[in-house]
């Protein structure tokens, strides 16, 4: 079986597109169940991010598994194949074991080398050795692989120092925006975030680190912005229900949202009727998927508030008095950011780490081919179990010949059993040297070319029927 990956990444597809795929990680398993029920696909794994959707999976038929998982995809999203194959990305074997690696090494990410990637490739991995999992031999082994690798990038390199998490980009971007679209020093603005999940911790953690010490937590419950409370002690969290929402962002400056809501929870509409259009500036960074944001709120200007602009025009060839053209500038009122937006902000950060990028991939390369070399060694499999069985038979055959020949002289139990031992033991010496050979080779091409020869040295290719009637004809 190969390995193979089909997905959507922020490299190859739109968040419009992304987040009708979109699937919560407790419901990774049951997904991977449905990929599975009709036997196309042997083993599958989902992984699905704020950035990304992927499916691992084993199959002994490609382009049947191909075609199996791109039409559940496009059911489950409810957009044509046509449309989605424009959006997807499919690799299959070595290419996609490579690309799994770099997933977890934090090299395909928005942010290269965040650490949050690896968190989520555990889970992806956990979730696929449960009991209702669909990860298998090949699939359960390729995620502990990948899991170990990146760790070793982490550790070995310096790619996962500073700020490597989507949390972190959105209060970059804010902060190099926010005298643009504010008017107002990042120090200064009031902030609120909507959500109080994984994202919103590590957007605290960003945002204590630069000194800002004033956040209201807005939430459709109270438990989890008081856990967050507790963990960070030094940060004045207010906290407020979802009923305040439109009362905690007119009141703010830049609102960050984090909710794990599949619809919209602010659009233009919503913002015209709460009275917020035609006041002071706001900026709304979204870094959840699906978007909490809806797209209309880029669009949003504030009605009758202008720049006037005097332009002196003397148009002396027409010997006219000069007169004054008033040009009418809309100013823009509302600033809104998706996670697509945030692209511009890391690229600074990801030109940094090229080094280490190196490096890492030299790390990656190593644990791609000690996988690689793994499942080479499963082909091999089928021949060694051939081999031994054709070679106790083979033994089996000579040993019944030789006891009906020394059925005359008296041997005992304890006698037959030592001639059986004996048998086995120089069959299993005689299997050694070829086995061995077998195992010891490391290219695939090389492992392919001595399954060729022992198949043909040994006739693994006849079948046990015409064997015996070779055999026949023999005696």
């Amino acid at each position: 079986m190969q390995v193979h990956v089909v997905g959507l990444s922020i490299h190859h597809a739109e968040v419009e597109v992304r987040e009708k795929l979109a699937i919560a990680e407790a419901a990774w398993n049951a997904a991977s169940a449905e990929i599975c029920a009709t036997g196309t696909v042997a083993e599958a794994a989902v992984l699905s991010t704020c950035n990304r959707f992927e499916v691992y999976y084993a199959a002994t038929d490609p382009r049947a598994a191909m075609a199996h998982v791109t039409q559940y995809l496009a059911e489950r999203s409810g957009l044509p194949v046509s449309v989605l194959r424009k959006n997807l990305f499919m690799l299959s074997g070595d290419d996609a074991v490579w690309h799994v690696m770099r997933v977890s090494g934090g090299l395909d990410s928005l942010v290269v080398g965040e650490g949050q990637i690896l968190s989520q490739v555990r889970q992806c991995y956990l979730h696929s050795i449960e009991e209702d999992g669909c990860g298998g031999k090949v699939l359960s082994r390729l995620l502990n692989n990948a899991l170990a690798a990146g760790k070793r990038v982490r550790s070995e390199t310096a790619i996962a120092k500073g700020s490597v998490s989507i949390s972190s980009a959105a209060v970059e971007l804010s902060e190099m925006l926010s005298q643009q679209d504010l008017q107002l020093p990042f120090s200064e603005a009031r902030l609120a975030v909507v959500g109080a999940g994984k994202m919103t911790r590590l957007l605290i953690t960003h945002l204590a680190s630069r000194g800002l010490e004033k956040i209201t937590i807005i939430n459709r419950s109270m438990a989890r912005p008081l856990e967050l409370q507790e963990q960070f002690p030094d940060v004045e969290i207010e906290i407020k229900l979802m009923d305040d929402l439109w009362d905690v962002m007119g009141r703010s400056d830049i609102v960050y949202t984090a909710t794990s809501a599949v619809d919209y929870v602010i659009d233009e509409q919503k913002l015209e009727e709460n009275g917020l259009m035609g006041g002071r500036p706001l900026m709304i960074v979204d870094i959840a998927v699906p978007r909490n944001v809806c797209e209309d709120c880029k669009e949003v200007r504030i009605p009758g508030v202008c720049y006037y602009v005097c332009v002196l025009l003397r148009l002396e060839t027409l010997m006219l008095t000069p007169f004054f053209i008033l040009v009418v500038l809309q100013l823009p009122n509302v600033a809104a950011y998706n996670v697509d937006d945030l692209k511009g902000v890391v690229a600074k950060n990801t030109a940094m780490r090229q080094r280490e990028m190196l490096e890492a991939e030299e790390l990656l390369r190593e644990e791609t081919e000690a996988f690689v070399m793994w499942r080479e060694s499963l082909s091999a499999i089928p021949t060694i179990n051939q081999l031994q069985e054709r070679a106790n038979s083979y033994r089996e055959e000579e040993l019944d010949k030789c006891t009906r020949k020394l059925s005359g002289a008296n041997l005992n139990e304890k006698e037959l059993e030592a001639v059986e031992r004996l048998s086995r033991g120089i069959v299993n010496k005689l299997l050694h040297g070829p086995m061995s050979h077998l195992h010891k080779t490391e290219s695939a091409e090389g492992k392919q070319a001595t399954l060729k020869e022992l198949s043909a040295m040994f006739r693994l290719e006849e079948n046990e029927g015409s064997r015996r009637r070779k055999k026949n004809r023999r005696n």
